[in-house]
């Protein structure tokens, strides 16, 4: 009879210790899988992880790579050994990070949450923005002897010999956010085609035909698919593409001359841009700031528009809309399908999750800051 006072992954760990003492199960046949633990006994997913994880850390179960969990083969003893702490086999996790701000503490969160959950060990590693701060993130995880890894990487492309090692060794990596075109790897990003095409189309609803892209990376995929969806929004509704309005443009890391610079011969121009689709909430701030020191005011001669919410105005916000990205939910889908890979369940095809976005629009928002024009 099961406590129910026990949390209930230990129920469920208990129930399916039962049913191999019952011969239900036996060694060398295939376990009931992730899923039919889920829906055996109606539990999350997390809860089954949990589950199955405990009772191959106690010897019960095994898992074979490329093949699913096992019953382990315990001929030598009738009994089945009681439930015991396995703090060597415990789940270890590395999140390889760039960047700062809401958005990656969000993803960070979504990690951390679910590897409580499962009692896994979380390491944190950041690799400072740079494709070699990222290798040496991912060989001192290797190093660590981690048994998986979240990472949300850098932009570009470069061969990453510390991925591949990592493969070798049969240590899977789940990508967050964006995916290197060249690597087959699980990865779970939001639709960020669907970011570029509804933030135009909501723009455009309101008017606006003149938008110009303000990027702060340009050499990844998230940023391509948001490209290519404000595009297809501009062919579908059938407003002019202007090339010096979309640009694949590093704006945000220009310095402030360079960006002033850029921002006024933009809004000089005889069809000046009505709005700026800022490619994050950075953006909008540096934007906002620029705009401010050359007298222009937000709203009132130019409007923002942001690619995600997240930044330093994400409570009162400036944008005349902005994408909402999902991102705490982004690392807790990371996680749980890298905990899926760990404990075998998953075939070896490449997974792609594609969590949808929104957009939060001035009209619905509680309040909204101006930049006003200062006096001499």
């Amino acid at each position: 009879m099961s406590d129910d006072s026990l949390p209930r992954y230990q129920q469920v760990k208990r129930e399916l210790r039962a049913a191999i003492e019952r011969g239900e199960y036996v060694p060398d046949q295939p376990f009931v899988s992730q899923r039919g633990v889920c829906e055996r006994f109606d539990v999350s997913t997390t809860t089954a992880i949990r589950a199955l994880n405990d009772l191959v850390a106690e010897g019960i179960l095994v898992r074979r790579q490329g093949r699913g969990t096992y019953v382990a083969d315990r001929s030598s003893s009738a009994v089945v050994a009681p439930e015991r702490p396995a703090r060597s086999s415990r789940t270890s996790v590395a999140c390889v990070i760039h960047g700062q701000g809401p958005m990656r503490a969000n993803v960070i969160a979504g990690v951390e949450s679910v590897c409580s959950d499962l009692g896994a060990e979380l390491l944190l590693f950041h690799s400072k923005d740079s494709l070699a701060g990222q290798e040496r993130a991912l060989e001192r995880a290797h190093e660590g002897g981690v048994s998986g890894v979240v990472l949300y990487p850098v932009q570009g492309s470069s061969p990453s010999p510390a991925l591949a090692a990592l493969e070798r060794q049969n240590v899977p990596v789940v990508m967050v956010d964006r995916y290197l075109p060249t690597v087959a790897s699980d990865t779970v990003t939001v639709d960020h085609f669907a970011v570029g095409y509804d933030l135009s189309t909501h723009l455009i609803a309101q008017g606006h035909e003149r938008m110009a892209l303000l990027w702060d990376e340009t050499d990844c995929t998230s940023v391509r698919e948001r490209l290519s969806g404000h595009l297809q929004a501009l062919r579908k509704h059938d407003v002019r593409e202007r090339p010096d309005l979309t640009v694949l443009t590093a704006h945000q890391r220009l310095d402030r001359p360079a960006r002033v610079a850029r921002l006024a011969e933009l809004l000089e121009h005889p069809e000046p841009p009505t709005v700026l689709i800022c490619s994050h909430g950075y953006t909008v701030a540096t934007a906002a700031a620029d705009l401010a020191s050359m007298g222009i005011e937000v709203p009132g001669q130019v409007e923002l528009a942001g690619m995600d919410d997240a930044g330093p105005l994400d409570i009162l916000p400036l944008t005349i809309a902005a994408a909402v990205v999902p991102a705490e939910e982004l690392g807790r889908q990371s996680t749980l399908l890298l905990a899926s890979r760990i404990d075998g369940s998953l075939d070896d095809s490449p997974r792609r999750v594609v969590l949808p976005i929104s957009l939060r629009t001035r009209d619905t928002a509680r309040g909204y800051l101006q930049v006003v024009a200062g006096t001499a």
